[in-house]
């Protein structure tokens, strides 16, 4: 029949709450609080209550270090190639001097010693194009004296 205790302690026990609204800007997880089972009289007074605990998600960001490569960027031999010998192809040696000095700092290895490799080779070719100017120039200086 009814028992005048169990009214009371019926009333008694909080109500469960809601957890807070959710929002877009910090995801939520929620978990419930578990406590081990007590040893007694199955009173509603004296059992756990589960109340949801709200955490926020945890995300892990793992910043990695860039490591530099170190390939030969040949600056100073583009612009030496450029103010000396062949002006454009000096002009394009330097530019990709500059592509590798960029692909270093960013750790790119490959795309590194590709620019390394092309600056080089235009380099070279300036040099070449500047002693073949020179030849050229000191040949015809010398027919053209001779002549006179």
């Amino acid at each position: 029949m009814d028992d005048p205790n169990d009214e009371k302690t019926q009333g008694s026990v909080p109500a469960a709450q809601d957890p807070p609204p959710y929002s877009d800007e910090q995801p939520y997880n929620v978990s419930v609080l578990k406590q081990p089972p007590h040893d007694g009289p199955a009173n509603p007074a004296t059992m756990p209550q589960y109340q949801p605990l709200i955490q926020p998600q945890q995300h892990n960001i793992v910043i990695v270090p860039v490591q530099p490569t170190n390939e030969p960027d040949y600056l100073g031999y583009s612009i030496f190639t450029m103010l000396c010998c062949c002006l454009p192809l000096g002009i394009a040696a330097l530019v990709y001097s500059i592509r590798t000095r960029d692909a270093n700092r960013a750790g790119n290895g490959a795309e590194a010693r590709k620019k390394s490799k092309m600056a080089q080779i235009l380099a070279h070719m300036s040099l070449c194009m500047g002693i073949v100017f020179i030849i050229v120039y000191i040949v015809l200086n010398v027919i053209i004296i001779r002549r006179y």
